[in-house]
This record gives structure tokens, sequence and C-alpha cells, in this order.
């Protein structure tokens, strides 16, 4: 380990081989400014919100509040997750199902009739042990989870990326039972 010398209150630097310093007047590390603003920085490092509960009949999802964090699905009556509108940011939305739907849908739709979805899903039967790849179509706009042949049991997981303007990305496998369907529509 290396032995901490010339520390400043404003520049910090540890020896014992490579020697970094660290601005903290200008924020800076290694000479190279720091651009992140302190939500960004939080939104990385803090894992103890990392896990958001949707309990709510709906959901309007956000980039400040959603980005980065897992939604997990944990209300049986089922909830309507509906996204921003996709920009090209990069955002990144994870849906989990905690709860198994047993009535009404877990519903996943975009913000607009411009918005689509590109991409697919595996849809495991969970009783057979087997499984259905579903891909979106040209207006795939909503993802609806049923508790049985679309999804909607506990376990599953997709992602959603907003990877262009009016465009998000999607993978992932979502748990099931019978016959698999697509939960893929053009509902918005």
């Amino acid at each position: 380990m290396g032995v901490y010398t010339g520390i400043a209150q404003d520049n910090p630097t540890i020896n014992g081989g490579t020697a970094y310093s660290m601005n903290l007047v200008t924020p800076s590390i290694g000479g190279t400014a720091l651009t992140a603003t302190a939500a960004e920085i939080n939104a990385v490092a803090d894992t103890s919100a990392r896990l958001v509960l949707a309990t709510a009949a709906t959901l309007a999802v956000t980039v400040a509040a959603h980005d980065g964090k897992i939604i997990a699905f944990d209300r049986a009556a089922g909830v309507v997750a509906t996204l921003p509108a996709a920009t090209g940011s990069g955002a990144v939305f994870r849906f989990a199902v905690k709860t198994l739907v047993t009535s009404n849908n877990y519903v996943i739709q975009v913000a607009d009739n411009s918005d689509v979805m590109s991409g697919s899903l595996f849809v495991t039967d969970q009783a057979a042990g087997t499984g259905t790849e579903f891909s979106t179509v040209a207006a795939s706009d909503t993802i609806t989870m049923n508790g049985s042949t679309t999804g909607g049991l506990a376990g599953g997981i997709l992602t959603l990326v907003d990877v262009a303007t009016n465009l998000y990305a999607i993978h992932g496998n979502i748990i099931a039972t019978g016959v698999e369907a697509t939960p893929f529509s053009a509902a918005v």
C-alpha cells in the first residue's frame, strides 16, 4: 500500500506507485476535470436505492428516478408503466417481476404513438421448462404480461434502452405458464 504524502486541502497526492492528485476546490482527478453532477454520481454510486418497487396501479417512468435502476413489479393487481419519450438519451430501464400478477396485467408502454420498441423477449414456460422467443414488429409499442401465457410470473426481467429518437431497444426473459404467446402489441 502507498504512503499518503503531500496532503493539502485542495490537492492531496497519493505516492507509492503512480501519483494521483485530486483537487477538491476545482474538482479534478489526475488533472482531468470532473463534469459529472452530484446527482449523476449518486445515480451510479448509490446502490441503496437500486431497487424501486412499483406498487401503484400506474407508474410514470422518468430518467431522473428510474435510469439504471431495477423497477420491480410488486402489485398482484397489475401495474401500467409508461416510459418517457425516447430521445436517444441512453437511459436504461430494467423491469423485474417480483409478485405474480393475478388480476389486470403488468404493462410497459411508450409515451406516445411516435415511439416504438425493437428487439425480442424470451418467454419461459415455467411449468414445462420450455420457452419461445418473440420479436417485435415495426409498430410494437407495448408489452403486456397477463400472469399466464404472456408472462407476469415472478422472476422475469427485461431491459429497455433509449437508443434513438422514437426508439427503445428491448431484450430480456419473462416467465409464463401455458402455451406462450407474444407479449408485444401496438396499443398506444
